[in-house]
C-alpha cells in the first residue's frame, strides 16, 4: 500500500517519473529570492527567514520543504549578496540544496533593474528502502549513493514603490545520472515570470494583487494568482489559487518593528488530491538596518 501512495504522489505531483521538480511555496511574495536571485539585497536592509512547508499532510509521501535564507544590500544598495539552503522531499526522493546569491542594481529614475545570479549545488537521494517492490532485485530500485551536481541561475527584476516585474531561471543546468546502466533526468530547468502591483486604497489599506507563471518542459503552465490586503504596514492578509486546483489563505504580521511571523492555508479541491489533505506553510523573518546606508522605512516588496 505504502508503495501505490508514493506511486500516486508522484503522478499528482506532475512530474515524469524521472525528474525532480522544484518546491512549491505560498509566500514568494513575501520572498522573491526563493524564486529568483535579483531580489538579493533589493529593499536596502538586511533579511532572514525560515520556513516550513507541509504540503498535502496526512497523505504518506506528501511534499515537504524546510527553508533557510538570508540577503543583505551592499555598497551603497547597489549590490546584495545572500545564501539560501533547503532540503524538499516527496515520496522517496529528496534534495538538498545550497546556493550564494548576487545582485547588481541599476537606477532608473524612480525605478530601479535588477540582475541576479545564483550558484551553489544540489544533492539528489533516492531512499528506496522504503518501497517494497514485487521484484527486489530490480536494479531500478537498489539503494544509491547521494548524487551531487552543481547549480546555477539567473534573474531580472524591474521594480519600483509601485509595482515588481520578475523573470528568472533559478536552476539552468539539467542533471542526469545513471544508475545500473539505465541513464535518468534528475532535473528539467523550471521558468518564472511574476508580476505584482500595489493599490492605494487609503492612506491605511494597500492591495497587492499578483500572478506567476512557471514552466518546465513536459507540463502545463502554472499559475498562481494572489490578493493581498496589507493594513498599517502591520498585518496583511490575503487569498490565493493556484491552477483553480488548490485554494489558500495568507496572513503575516509584525511581532516588534523587525521580526514577522507569516502562516498560509492550503485547501486542494477534487480535481487533485482533495479536500482533506491539508497543506501548512509558516515562516519567521527578520528585517533590520545594519549598515549605515541600509534603509529604515518599509518598502512594499
Amino acid at each position: 500500500m505504502k508503495r501505490i501512495v508514493l506511486i500516486a504522489v508522484t503522478v499528482l505531483m506532475g512530474w515524469s517519473a524521472q525528474a525532480q521538480i522544484d518546491p512549491l511555496y505560498a509566500q514568494y511574495l513575501n520572498n522573491p529570492l526563493l524564486i529568483n536571485p535579483a531580489y538579493t539585497g533589493l529593499n536596502n536592509n538586511f533579511n532572514a527567514s525560515v520556513s516550513y512547508r507541509k504540503q498535502w499532510a496526512g497523505l504518506d509521501g506528501g511534499p515537504t520543504t524546510y527553508n533557510v535564507n538570508g540577503h543583505t544590500s551592499l555598497f551603497d544598495n547597489r549590490m546584495g549578496l545572500g545564501l539560501i539552503v533547503l532540503r524538499d522531499k516527496i515520496g522517496v526522493n529528496s534534495n538538498t540544496e545550497v546556493h550564494g546569491t548576487y545582485a547588481y542594481r541599476l537606477d532608473l529614475d524612480q525605478k530601479y533593474f535588477s540582475f541576479g545570479l545564483q550558484a551553489g549545488f544540489i544533492s539528489y537521494r533516492h531512499n528506496n528502502s522504503g518501497l517494497n517492490p514485487y521484484d527486489k532485485g530490480d536494479p531500478a530500485f537498489a539503494e544509491v549513493d547521494p548524487i551531487s551536481k552543481p547549480s546555477f541561475g539567473a534573474g531580472v527584476v524591474l521594480h519600483s514603490e509601485r509595482y515588481f516585474l520578475g523573470l528568472s531561471v533559478p536552476r539552468m543546468l539539467k542533471a542526469r545520472a545513471t544508475f545500473s546502466d539505465l541513464e535518468t533526468e534528475l532535473y528539467q530547468q523550471h521558468f518564472y515570470l511574476m508580476g505584482a502591483y500595489v493599490i492605494f486604497l487609503n492612506e491605511h489599506i494597500r492591495l497587492k494583487p499578483s500572478v506567476l507563471l512557471k514552466s518546465v518542459k513536459g507540463a502545463p503552465v502554472s499559475t498562481d494568482l494572489n490578493f493581498m490586503l496589507n493594513f498599517e504596514e502591520k498585518y496583511a492578509a490575503g487569498l490565493y489559487t493556484r491552477n483553480f486546483n488548490a485554494y489558500g489563505l495568507l496572513a503575516q504580521m509584525k511581532l516588534t518593528e523587525n521580526y514577522r511571523l507569516g502562516y498560509a492555508f492550503e485547501l486542494p479541491s477534487g480535481n487533485s488530491v482533495g479536500p482533506q489533505f491539508t497543506t501548512h506553510e509558516i515562516m519567521f523573518g527578520i528585517n533590520m538596518a545594519l549598515l549605515n546606508f541600509h534603509s529604515h522605512s518599509i518598502t512594499n516588496f
